[in-house]
């Protein structure tokens, strides 16, 4: 699961932010999150009305993405960001 909080420029790494704010993104949607994670190749599914139980009052969704490979989720995370950066555009 990769959860859009994940990618979130507007949220501190201990509210849930997974990657360097150079990589963040000014509240990304689910939908750029899935077209971000098809572009580099992952096949996706996504669940709008999900929780992150780091955040139990904001229904931000997730998508499940199944590995290609052996690579570490924190790999596959930074690599998603990067595509959403070139899908949202670099200002945050």
């Amino acid at each position: 699961m990769i959860w859009a909080d994940y990618f979130n420029s507007r949220l501190g790494r201990r509210q849930g932010r997974r990657v360097p704010l150079s990589l963040a993104a000014r509240n990304p949607t689910l939908d750029d999150l899935r077209k971000a994670a098809e572009a580099i190749g992952l096949r996706v599914v996504a669940v709008r009305e999900a929780r992150r139980p780091g955040r139990p009052g904001e229904r931000s969704g997730y998508i499940q993405v199944s590995k290609v490979d052996s690579r570490a989720k924190q790999s596959l995370v930074r690599d998603v960001a990067k595509s959403l950066m070139r899908i949202k555009g670099a200002p945050r």
